[in-house]
């Protein structure tokens, strides 16, 4: 069984960073896509940054040149380290992996970015 591991969310001030990480564990193969989705209050689930196993990104606009991406193949995991947040990050953020089509989902980190 596939599980999506998160860690590093929480309460950060305006301007602080943080780093997430999602390690997918269990019998997963051929991961491609891994990345981070999402959902703040009364919204719907937005992609924030993707990554493939070839290193080709996807990056949402309002998060560009702050946030970055990246992941370890041989460990299975997945990163995002946030830089210059703002209120308006705050959100729950759910780890994202694609393998042989199928989608798994983490079950999302609360981040909140408030003075």
């Amino acid at each position: 069984q596939v599980q999506l591991v998160e860690s590093g969310g929480g309460l950060v001030q305006p301007g602080g960073s943080l780093r997430l990480s999602c390690a997918a564990t269990g019998s997963i193969f051929r991961v491609n896509v891994m990345g981070w989705f999402r959902q703040a209050p009364g919204k719907q689930r937005e992609l924030v940054a993707t990554i493939t196993n070839f290193g080709s990104l996807n990056v949402a606009d309002s998060v560009k040149g702050r946030f970055t991406v990246s992941r370890d193949n041989a460990k299975n995991t997945v990163y995002l380290q946030m830089n210059m947040l703002k209120p308006e990050d705050t959100a729950v953020y759910y780890c994202s992996v694609r393998a042989l089509s199928t989608d798994y989902w983490g079950q999302g980190t609360q981040v909140t970015v408030s003075s």
